[in-house]
């Protein structure tokens, strides 16, 4: 018996990385997986059913149920689709893991609108449509139920991207900003129904990381403990799904290698209410003592170990 056995669950981006993982770790406890992937290539070009059909296969191989959905998550129908095919096929919808997108890096001075757009849709349009379609599931079923608390669990994928603003990514770093304060709203919209909402920041050897200037970060080693696999995000994502995450929303949750964190919502690190109207020499007189002797943004990639 695992200990989400009977549930449904839909993972979007599923077709490989991040996304084929969290698939084979939910089907392994025991949920029912829609498999939802267009096939796409590193810069969001192109299109694939194999790569979905393939962890369908892997899903079915493990004894556990899977079916293929091709939609687009950014396109308002075919999310809605991707939903219902849950319904439709295995009688429910319990879980949500929102992964799917891509990434088109570039200096903001060389960045062109449709560079910005695509990424801005894919992440944050992608993520707010699944979670709006499944959330309005989530609403009649309760209704249905007589307002019962019913099993509900969105899990969003952000990236440290947008906490550190990455030099060369600001469409995505902007993007993955929206979807985890939209995450956020999420989690108290969940609440009324007993559902939860969540996001994780995973660092991990995929295509995009793969893509960046900072790709050798991430390289595999020859030997030793590999501190990127992508295998470590699945237990995380499997934990939040499983009813010992009842509790556990609104929360941002980062994970690589042996080291998990979590991050408190943002805190304000100056708290000061002048006597008098401000002026430009009371500002400076706290403004700047405050920032006296700290550092600029640091000018490229930065990835935090501590």
């Amino acid at each position: 018996m695992g200990i989400l056995d009977g549930k449904v669950a839909i993972v979007t981006g599923a077709g490989q990385g991040l996304g084929r993982i969290e698939s084979l770790e939910l089907a392994r406890l025991g949920a029912s997986v829609v498999v939802n992937d267009l096939g796409t290539q590193p810069d969001g070009s192109g299109a694939s059913e194999e790569l979905a059909q393939s962890v369908v296969q892997e899903i079915e191989e493990l004894g556990a149920k899977a079916v293929a959905a091709f939609g687009d998550v950014a396109n308002w129908d075919d999310a809605q689709r991707i939903v219902q095919t849950a319904v439709d096929t295995f009688g429910d919808l319990n879980i949500l893991v929102n992964n799917a997108g891509f990434s088109r890096d570039g200096m903001i001075v060389k960045m062109t609108e449709e560079m910005w757009d695509s990424v801005i849709r894919v992440h944050m349009k992608g993520h707010f449509a699944m979670i709006k379609h499944t959330m309005a599931y989530w609403r009649e079923k309760s209704k249905a139920q007589g307002g019962e608390p019913l099993y509900g669990r969105l899990i969003s994928t952000a990236s440290d991207s947008f906490l550190m603003g990455n030099l060369g990514q600001p469409n995505y770093a902007a993007a993955k900003a929206g979807i985890a304060y939209l995450t956020m709203s999420a989690a108290r919209e969940c609440q009324r129904l007993g559902a939860t909402a969540n996001v994780i920041l995973p660092r991990a050897r995929t295509r995009m990381t793969m893509s960046g200037p900072w790709a050798g970060i991430f390289e595999k080693p020859e030997d030793g403990f590999d501190t990127f696999a992508p295998e470590h995000i699945g237990p995380l994502v499997a934990w939040i799904s499983s009813p010992q995450a009842a509790h556990v929303s609104g929360q941002l949750l980062q994970i690589w290698g042996k080291h998990i964190r979590v991050y408190e919502q943002p805190q304000a690190a100056l708290d000061h209410e002048n006597q008098d109207p401000w002026t430009i020499e009371g500002l400076d007189e706290v403004l700047g003592s405050f920032f006296e002797g700290k550092k600029p943004v640091d000018d490229g990639f930065m990835l935090p170990m501590g």
